[in-house]
């Protein structure tokens, strides 16, 4: 766009491109802007004139962005961060968070943890804003942080890169599920021989050797795998009923075990300790609704149990 188009163009079109890409379709998008869905249908279409490109197309489920559309989003999405920013350093103690979102990325152990915690911290520190929790994982997190895919990340590390900023929340270990029919009494836990020989089911965003195997073949020793999922909670489907095993994070196992017929388990195995992080580009913190919630995500973690 030339000089001419920013003086002429409404900017709350912006309001309702961000609204679209995120959402997915016209009416969820008027839901959250409190507009009429003809409304936000009529921005679209002065979109698709400023922008000279159709930006969605319609699917059985919605609208997807077009390829012009997933390089204007961090765009735009920088420029109306940066307005809220402006309004944010004029604001007193009272802020209303009212129609305030703030994304966070973690993957499913982070989110059954702690994310209750979370929520509640959240909700004393920025009453009315709403908590978009989004999947991801170590391998990935820095470069969505720095695509603006979302506001704050918790990671098992992997968050060193220039322009974010990081505090370690505390210290990760592993621990064992299984299901406790399997075991023979209340207060059985298992010994090397008992966990070498059971089947394992292995989480993991790729790849099929994990730490446990690394630490086997350290003491020469290997372990069956008798299944693979991306998602922590898919385990109580998958180890219900069976004599197999998971090796997973200290946290995930504890609250599955809460609330499942699941045992928590001592990991027979020495592994090592891995740093827990928050993450966050370094000027969202100009944000008081992000500043606050890093804090309540930091809360959280120190109330761990």
């Amino acid at each position: 766009m030339n000089q001419i188009d920013i003086v002429e163009m409404d900017l709350n079109l912006l309001k309702v491109f961000e609204a679209l890409y995120e959402e997915g379709g016209a009416g969820r998008a008027a839901i959250r802007l409190d507009l009429t869905q003809s409304a936000v249908s009529s921005a679209l279409r002065r979109l698709r004139v400023v922008y000279r490109e159709p930006l969605f197309t319609r699917t059985g489920r919605g609208l997807a962005p077009t390829a012009r559309a997933d390089e204007l989003k961090p765009v735009i999405t920088e420029a109306l961060d940066r307005c809220r920013q402006s309004l944010a350093m004029t604001a007193d103690d009272t802020n209303d968070y009212r129609g305030r979102s703030v994304s966070i990325g973690l993957s499913d152990d982070f989110e059954m943890a702690v994310g209750h915690r979370v929520m509640d911290a959240a909700a004393k520190k920025a009453p009315g804003l709403r908590l978009i929790f989004r999947q991801t994982h170590s391998h990935i997190v820095a470069n969505a942080l720095l695509n603006r895919e979302m506001d704050l990340a918790i990671a098992a590390g992997g968050l060193s890169s220039r322009g974010l900023s990081r505090l370690v929340l505390g210290e990760g270990e592993y621990a064992c599920l299984a299901d406790a029919k399997s075991l023979p009494d209340l207060h059985a836990q298992l010994t090397l021989d008992e966990y070498v020989a059971r089947p394992h089911v292995l989480v993991s965003s790729g790849g099929v050797v994990g730490i446990v195997d690394e630490a086997l073949a350290s003491i020469g020793r290997k372990r069956l795998i008798c299944a693979s999922t991306t998602h922590f909670a898919a385990l109580p489907y998958l180890l219900h009923g069976s004599d197999a095993v998971a090796t997973i994070p200290r946290h995930a196992a504890l609250a599955i075990s809460r609330l499942t017929g699941l045992r928590f388990l001592s990991c027979p195995l020495a592994l090592p300790r891995y740093p827990i992080e928050i993450g966050w580009r370094t000027v969202r913190m100009r944000d008081t609704a992000v500043a606050a919630v890093r804090d309540a995500v930091m809360e959280s973690f120190g109330n761990a149990g």
